[in-house]
């Protein structure tokens, strides 16, 4: 099918199913895109029941986009760049050491623990699925998704430095999410044994090349932004590290969505703007960012949604699914337990904020993106399944109700105070 006519259809979809939520349901974007393609997904279904050319047009689709490539390789390093770029720096510095550890060690202690409690609930269901993929799923549920955070968290009235804590773990667990994921899948489908130091090394250059390649760009970018007052080059300068920056950590083996947020801060800092850029500039660098964020976002749930069409519905996957919810929850709460536990006593941490970043710990499309990217032998269609389970709960249940849990545990009033 024609690249072309695959984007329109989905850009006019996005448009549709956003004019319909801003217009009737005024939900928070990602909610209501997920929530009318969902909708919009089963009428399909039913519809095809009498006549299925709808149906098959869809799944045609759906089967010619590489989800996986479309986000992993394109869509994600624009996505974290603009997030990144409208992040709070000062903040997120004072939170840095927080937001590390979560993004790290709380993504390796979630993943075993997953992986863990994901082995003794398929072994409870007789579905006989080896340890090794079981924390393979454990990597790929762990990393929360910036994209759904950053779209609900505007709009939930946190305070902001537990705001920035939630904010920044997900712009950089994702990227650590992915590379443990990687890892673990080397692992899973090498015939010989991996050993300690391949595993160090490989998970070093992801992650420390990816963050020194991102410090790079973003100095490079600074230096070129410094030099010049045009905003028309300048817009397209940002563009071109995005683009060029993602090709290059690809072909250097780094992590892409870790370079592009390292670069996003480093280029969005209120310092960094001050020096580079003039006040026209800096509103049309923004504005330039925000188009492309929303329709990017747009464009994924879009595409969250329609992708059900190629799921192979099973009953024990749903039922195991639906037992993996809570299971995740409590994974994610235990996580992060240890690190809160130890920096609430260094710094100013909102009340309860394991409870609100657990709740407020949203799942969305890399998760589904590195489901897609399992094999056969790996139990893609179970993991696949489980995960859009999980998914859908977390941005439909957990996303409409973050704000009410933030507002029933006083934080809401709490930042109006303060």
């Amino acid at each position: 099918m024609d690249y072309f006519l695959i984007v329109t259809i989905l850009v006019v979809l996005a448009a549709v199913f956003g004019y319909i939520n801003v217009r009737f349901l005024k939900l928070p974007n990602t909610i209501g895109l997920m929530l009318i393609t969902l909708l919009f997904t089963v009428a399909v279904v039913i519809l095809g029941t009498v006549n299925d050319t709808l149906l098959n047009a869809e799944r045609a689709i759906i089967k010619s986009i590489d989800f996986e490539s479309v986000l992993l390789d394109g869509m994600l390093s624009f996505l974290l760049f603009a997030g990144a770029l409208h992040t709070n720096f000062e903040q997120l510095r004072v939170q840095r050491w927080p937001v590390l550890v979560f993004s790290t060690i709380g993504v390796l202690t979630s993943t075993f623990l997953v992986g863990v409690a994901l082995y003794g609930v398929t072994a409870l269901l007789s579905l006989q699925i080896d340890f090794i993929y079981c924390l393979l799923f454990g990597a790929l549920i762990s990393p929360t998704d910036p994209i759904a955070v950053l779209g609900i968290l505007k709009k939930a009235g946190a305070p902001k430095n537990l705001e920035t804590k939630i904010v920044g773990e997900s712009l950089f667990n994702d990227g650590v999410g992915v590379v443990v994921f990687l890892t673990l899948f080397k692992i899973a489908g090498s015939t010989e044994s991996v050993s300690a130091g391949e595993i160090v090394k490989l998970f070093g250059l992801e992650v420390l090349g990816g963050i020194g390649l991102g410090l790079a760009i973003g100095w490079v970018t600074y230096r070129l932004l410094k030099s010049i007052d045009d905003y028309d080059i300048e817009v397209i300068i940002t563009l071109a590290a995005v683009m060029g920056g993602t090709v290059l950590a690809q072909q250097l083996h780094m992590s892409a969505p870790l370079a592009m947020v390292t670069a996003g801060l480093l280029v969005g800092n209120d310092t960094a703007r001050k020096h580079t850029m003039s006040e026209l500039t800096q509103t049309y660098v923004d504005k330039f960012w925000e188009l492309i964020d929303i329709l990017l976002n747009t464009i994924l749930f879009v595409l969250i949604g329609m992708e059900m069409l190629v799921l192979t519905l099973d009953f024990s996957a749903i039922v195991a699914g639906l037992i993996a919810i809570p299971v995740v929850l409590i994974c994610r709460y235990l996580s992060l337990l240890l690190p809160i536990t130890f920096f609430e006593k260094h710094l100013n941490f909102a009340p309860k904020t394991n409870l609100v970043m657990t709740w407020g710990g949203l799942r969305g499309g890399i998760s589904i993106a590195l489901a897609l990217g399992l094999t056969a032998d790996m139990h893609r269609d179970l993991f696949l399944i489980i995960t859009y389970v999980i998914v859908i709960f977390s941005i439909l249940i957990q996303g409409l109700t973050v704000g009410k849990v933030i507002e029933k545990l006083g934080l809401s009033t709490l930042e109006k105070s303060n």
